[in-house]
C-alpha cells in the first residue's frame, strides 16, 4: 500500500471512531429529545447567535423607494401606513437625486421605523450590565425590556449610530489574487491560487494521483511524483482545451477545480462580513441571497453550506425569493418550491437564524432578466401576486424556520427596468389586499414571536445534500450533456415534492449534518439522485441502519465515488453489505422500456442483484425495481427507477405515491389531511400548522392521531376554531392555525 493508500485507511479508521463515538453520544441524548432538538440547535451556536435566540426578533421589512418630488411630509406618512399595517422596519431603500439615503433612514428611526433589515436584531447585548446602566431590574424579560421606555431610548440611539456606518469595504473585494468565476474552466488567473490550494489539500503530490484517477487507462498526465511537475501542469491546463480528450475527459480534476473555486468564494464573503462586523459589532450581516437557490451551486463552484457557515459567528443565512429571478428551474411553479428554497436555506444553517431577507412583494411579468438557458428566455415569467400568493409566502417561510422577512418592495419603481413590479402597494400607491394581508401576518408572527423562536421541524425524513455528489454530475457535465448539472436539484425538487404532497415532515441534511451526528433525528434518510457515493457516507449509513434507520437510494445511486471512479458495489463492498445487493450496471428506459404500475418509466435503471436483500418490487420485465435488506434494527432501500426525478415535474401522482409507499415502510405519519398541503412546526406550549391551498376554495378537516390539543384558533384573524371542525381555505392561498398543548 502507498503513501496516499495508508493515509486514507487512517483517515477511514478515524472517522469510523467518531461515527461510533458520536452514535453512543445521540442515543444518549435521545432518550428524551426524539428530535435531537439539543444537538441541532448546538450546530450553529455562537456568542451571535445566542444574542438572537436572546432578543428573538421577527422582522418584517420592506423596502421603500424615493419618487420624484416626494415631499418630507408624503415620506412621514409612508413610514406610518406601514406601521399602521404592520411593517416596523425597512428592508432598505435607496438614495435618489433629491433624497440621500441616510436622511431617509432617520426620518425612518424618527417615525419608529427601524431603518435596517434586522431590525432590533441590532440592540446592543441586552447584558447585567446594561440593566444596571439604565436602572433597570436585572432579569427583567425580554417580553417587558422591549416596550421599556429607557431601554428602547438607548437602543434607539444605538440603532442611530449605525446609519452613518460603513465597514469601508470594497464589495466582495478578491483575496490573494482570486476571482471567482461561475463555472469548472480553469483560467490563466486560477494558476497561482490553485496551486496554493493544492498544497493545502494534499499532503504530497502522490495524493494527486489518486484524486484526479493519474494510473487509469486514458488519463493523462503521467503520474506525478514532483511538486515541480504539479506546477508545470497546472500552467499547462489554463491553455487546455475543453475538449473531449482535453479538460472535461477527468471528473476528479475538475471537481478539485469547483472545490477550489468555491473554497475561494467562501473565504472572499467571510472576509467581507468579519470586516463588516469588526466596523458595525452590533449589527449582524448577511450572506446568502442574489442566488436562487434551484441554480446548480456545485457547477457554479458554490458551496452553500460553507455560505450558511459563514455567518455563524456575525449574522444570518437567507435566500433572494423573486417568481421571475428564482423559479425558472422549476417552471415557474410557485405553492410547493417556496417552501423547498425556504427549508435549503434554513437547513443549511440548522441552529442559526436564517430569513426571507429578500422577498418578493407584488406582481410580475415583465422583468427577471434573460434567464439562464433559451427555454427561460424564451418564455414570460408571469406571475399574480394576490393576498393569498402573499399568504403562500409568509406562511411557508416561518413554516421552514425563518425568523423574518424583508419585502422587495413597499413600492414600486417608476420608471425603467422592474418599473410597476415587485411592490406591496398598487401603482396608484395604495395598499393593496396583499399589502393588508402580508400586514397581518407579520403582526401575528411579531406578537407570537417569543413562541415561534422556540418552534422546530419535527422531521420523519432526511433529504440529503451532497455537494461532492453534485460536483461529480456537475463535472460529467462540462464535456456530456448540459441538463446532468440540474440533475441533482431536480431529484431533491422531485423528492421534496412527493414528500410535501403527502403531508410527510421532512428537512434537509447535510454531509456536516451527519458528521455531527444528527442522523438520529430522522426516521428515513433519502438519497436522491446520489450518483456519487463515499465510503465515509456508507460508513455513517451503515451505523444508522443498525441502529435502527431506514436508508433509501433510488437510480443512479451508486455509480461512482467522489472522484469519478466506479464505485465498489460487489459482494463483499461497503455497499453490498449496506443494500444486500450489488449495482451490477446502469441502464436507461428508453429502447427497452421499463414499466412499473402501468407506467411506462422514461430514466435510469438500476440494474440490481440481490444478495441478501429481499425483492418488494418488479418491473414487467421481470427485473428487481425495489429490494429491501434489513441490517441490525433498520433496513437499506434500493429502488432501481429513478424515483425521485421522475416526480420533478408536478402531476405524477402514482409515482409520488409509490415513491413515498418505498421511503416510509411501516412507519405512520403524526397527522393527515386531504386536499391541502399541511406543514408543522413544535414549540413546547403549542403546535402551529400552516395549511397552503393551491387550488380554489375548500374546507378540509386534520387529522392529528398523535397529538392531543386543547384549543385551536387562526393567529392571523383571531378566530378560535372549534376541535375537530372542517377548515376553510380561501381559493390559492393558505391558513396558519395555532394549536394549543394539553
Amino acid at each position: 500500500m502507498g503513501p496516499s493508500g495508508l493515509r486514507r485507511l487512517c483517515i477511514m479508521s478515524f472517522m469510523m471512531r467518531r461515527v461510533l463515538i458520536l452514535a453512543a453520544l445521540c442515543t444518549a441524548l435521545r432518550a428524551d429529545d426524539e428530535f435531537l432538538r439539543a444537538l441541532y440547535d448546538s450546530l450553529h451556536d455562537s456568542p451571535m447567535q445566542r444574542k438572537f435566540r436572546e432578543l428573538r426578533p421577527m422582522p418584517f421589512g420592506v423596502v421603500f423607494l424615493p419618487w420624484k418630488g416626494m415631499t418630507e411630509a408624503e415620506l412621514r406618512e409612508q413610514f406610518r401606513t406601514m406601521k399602521k399595517l404592520g411593517f416596523h422596519n425597512l428592508k432598505q431603500t435607496m438614495p435618489s437625486a433629491e433624497w440621500p439615503e441616510e436622511r431617509i433612514m432617520e426620518i425612518a428611526l424618527e417615525e419608529g421605523v427601524i431603518p435596517f433589515w434586522y431590525a432590533d436584531a441590532g440592540w446592543e447585548r441586552v447584558t447585567p450590565e446594561l440593566l444596571d446602566k439604565l436602572g433597570l431590574p436585572r432579569g427583567t424579560p425580554i417580553e417587558k425590556l422591549r416596550t421599556d421606555p429607557k431601554m428602547l431610548a438607548y437602543q434607539k440611539e444605538i440603532l442611530r449610530a449605525q446609519i452613518g456606518k460603513r465597514s469601508g469595504r470594497s464589495f466582495l473585494a478578491e483575496d490573494e489574487g482570486f476571482r471567482h468565476t461561475p463555472d469548472p474552466l480553469f483560467r490563466a488567473h486560477d494558476v497561482e491560487p490553485f496551486k496554493k490550494w493544492l498544497r493545502s489539500r494534499y499532503a504530497t503530490p502522490l495524493e494527486i494521483n489518486d484524486a484526479w484517477n493519474l494510473f487509469e487507462v486514458g488519463i493523462t498526465p503521467a503520474p506525478f511524483r514532483t511538486w515541480q511537475q504539479v506546477d508545470q501542469y497546472v500552467e499547462a491546463l489554463a491553455k487546455e482545451e475543453n475538449s473531449l480528450r482535453g479538460y472535461g475527459r477527468e471528473y476528479g480534476r475538475m471537481v478539485d477545480v469547483l472545490r477550489y473555486k468555491a473554497d475561494g468564494r467562501t473565504a472572499t464573503v467571510r472576509m467581507v462580513t468579519r470586516e463588516a462586523n469588526a466596523a458595525n459589532p452590533h449589527a449582524p450581516t448577511r450572506t446568502g441571497g442574489e442566488m436562487g437557490l434551484f441554480l446548480p451551486f456545485a457547477y457554479r463552484a458554490i458551496r452553500m453550506e460553507d455560505l450558511a457557515e459563514t455567518q455563524k459567528e456575525v449574522g444570518s443565512f437567507y435566500p433572494s425569493i423573486h417568481f421571475v429571478w428564482h423559479f425558472g428551474e422549476v417552471g415557474y411553479e410557485v405553492a410547493r418550491p417556496i417552501y423547498m428554497q425556504v427549508s435549503f436555506a434554513a437547513d443549511l444553517f440548522k441552529g442559526g437564524w436564517a430569513g426571507a431577507w429578500e422577498s418578493t412583494g407584488g406582481p410580475q411579468q415583465l422583468s427577471g432578466s434573460k434567464g439562464w438557458n433559451y427555454e427561460e428566455g424564451s418564455t414570460t415569467p408571469g406571475f399574480t401576486v394576490s393576498a393569498g400568493t402573499i399568504t403562500q409566502l409568509f406562511l411557508s417561510y416561518l413554516a421552514g424556520g425563518f425568523k423574518g422577512c424583508g419585502v422587495w418592495t413597499w413600492n414600486p419603481r417608476r420608471a425603467g427596468i422592474e418599473a410597476g413590479e415587485y411592490a406591496l402597494l398598487d401603482r396608484t400607491g395604495k395598499p393593496a389586499a396583499r399589502a393588508i394581508r402580508a400586514g397581518s401576518i407579520a403582526q401575528a408572527a411579531q406578537r407570537l414571536r417569543d413562541e415561534l423562536w422556540q418552534t422546530r421541524k419535527e422531521p420523519y425524513v432526511g433529504v440529503l445534500v451532497h455537494w461532492e455528489n453534485d460536483a461529480v454530475w456537475a463535472a460529467m457535465s462540462v464535456r456530456n450533456r448540459d441538463h446532468f448539472r440540474h440533475y441533482p436539484m431536480q431529484s431533491r425538487v422531485g423528492v421534496s415534492r412527493a414528500l410535501i404532497n403527502g403531508n410527510v415532515p421532512w428537512e434537509y441534511v447535510t454531509m456536516d449534518d451527519l458528521r455531527a451526528g444528527l442522523a438520529p433525528r430522522y426516521k428515513v434518510i433519502y438519497l436522491a439522485g446520489q450518483i456519487a457515493l463515499t465510503e465515509e457516507l456508507i460508513s455513517m449509513l451503515t451505523k444508522y441502519v443498525q441502529d435502527g434507520g431506514r436508508v433509501v437510494m433510488d437510480s443512479p445511486g451508486g455509480a461512482y465515488d467522489d472522484r469519478g471512479v466506479i464505485f465498489r458495489t460487489a459482494a463483499g463492498s461497503s455497499f453490498e453489505r449496506l443494500f444486500g445487493a450489488e449495482l451490477a450496471d446502469l441502464q436507461y428506459s428508453n429502447n427497452v422500456p421499463r414499466v412499473l404500475g402501468g407506467r411506462k418509466l422514461d430514466g435510469f435503471i438500476t440494474e440490481v442483484r440481490p444478495t441478501t436483500a429481499d425483492v418488494l418490487e418488479r418491473f414487467q420485465s421481470g427485473e428487481p425495481a425495489a429490494v429491501e435488506h434489513r441490517l441490525g434494527k433498520g433496513s437499506a432501500v434500493l429502488l432501481a427507477w429513478d424515483a425521485s426525478h421522475a416526480c420533478f415535474r408536478p402531476g405524477r401522482e402514482d409515482m409520488e405515491a409509490r415513491l413515498r409507499r418505498h421511503a416510509l415502510g411501516p412507519l405512520t405519519l403524526p397527522y393527515a389531511c386531504e386536499g391541502a398541503v399541511v406543514y408543522r412546526t413544535s414549540a413546547p406550549g403549542a403546535d402551529h400548522y400552516y395549511f397552503i391551498n393551491d387550488g380554489e376554495e375548500r374546507a378540509v378537516s386534520l387529522s392529528t392521531p398523535a397529538y392531543r390539543y386543547l384549543e385551536a384558533s387562526d393567529p392571523v384573524t383571531g378566530e378560535i376554531l372549534p376541535l375537530g371542525s372542517p377548515i376553510r381555505l380561501e381559493a390559492y392561498s393558505g391558513r396558519w392555525v395555532r394549536m394549543r398543548k394539553k
